[in-house]
């Protein structure tokens, strides 16, 4: 049996909604019914009751779930555990981030670990928007600085810095004439978003709802920072970014504006509990430490 149509299943039964389901698996809905269907007909069984627009597990359904739950999960961790093996044995650790990812702190955490572990390869690993836990989880990575709200269940977070978040606008936007700008100020401005994320990273980021209770303004979609900022440099919308991106995204056709009214983002170190992999655990111990 495939497990990745397992998760499929396990998707749909947690939400109990197809189009849920689709969304958090970046599937169209009519493939994501086809592959659950294509299982009802392996098994033999119907797994849902569907009325409408309306789903509910049948009896054969709720017995599946918890035991393709636990098989999707041991599956997750073999392959997680075979990833980190071989990291291991080639003296690597891998550490995740997300666009400028740990920002300073994450410059300072390398360094004080080469500084300590000459002989160790630190390969920094680029996840999507949102994506850093899941990395981790999956052994992608050892590691990750990951921002924060994230979705850390069954990983261990620390974290380890905070930053003022910016908004980005072209060079001639008139919010360029301000120092520091509000969210008020941005209300009806075309708001950068992503499916790559969780709903709930994207709605922190976008501040939805906004303090007077209104949706942001969606704009242009993008896959990456890069994507990102080339529509905010045309002039086609905005976006928030840490402190970090600001300094490390400098380009000739944008202006960043701290955004004084929003809370700033916390970014946090995140691995596996319990990681067999002294070089892995000692790489955390530099980066949780306050003496790096």
């Amino acid at each position: 049996m495939d497990t990745r149509v397992l998760r499929y299943f396990v998707a749909v039964a947690d939400r109990l909604s197809f189009t849920a389901a689709a969304r958090a698996l970046y599937l169209s809905q009519p493939a994501l019914s086809r592959q659950v269907r294509q299982l009802e007909a392996d098994l033999g069984v119907e797994l849902f009751v569907r009325t409408g627009r309306e789903i509910r597990l049948t009896a054969a359904g709720a017995e599946l779930l918890p035991l393709a739950r636990r098989a999707v999960d041991g599956w997750r961790d073999a392959v997680r555990v075979a990833r980190s093996a071989a990291a291991a044995e080639a003296n690597v650790v891998r550490v995740g981030f997300v666009a400028s990812g740990g920002g300073s702190v994450a410059r300072r955490s390398r360094a004080a670990f080469a500084a300590r572990r000459p002989d160790v390869t630190v390969e920094p690993k680029r996840c999507d928007w949102g994506g850093e836990p899941d990395a981790v989880r999956q052994g992608l990575v050892d590691v990750a600085f990951v921002w924060l709200p994230a979705d850390t269940d069954g990983l261990r977070a620390e974290v380890v810095a905070t930053e003022a978040r910016y908004v980005a606008v072209a060079r001639d936007h008139p919010l360029t004439a301000r120092e520091s700008v509000t969210i008020a100020d941005v209300r009806d401005e075309p708001l950068m978003w992503t499916r790559k994320a969780p709903k709930a990273w994207v709605d922190w980021w976008a501040v939805n709802p906004r303090p007077d209770g209104r949706e942001p303004v969606w704009g242009p979609e993008n896959d990456n920072v890069d994507e990102m900022l080339e529509h905010v440099a045309s002039g086609a919308a905005v976006c928030f970014g840490p402190e970090s991106m600001a300094e490390y995204y400098a380009h000739p056709d944008l202006a960043w504006r701290p955004v004084t009214d929003i809370e700033p983002l916390r970014i946090a170190v995140a691995w596996v509990p319990g990681v067999s992999n002294p070089v892995v655990r000692e790489f955390v111990e530099v980066a949780v430490s306050r003496d790096r």
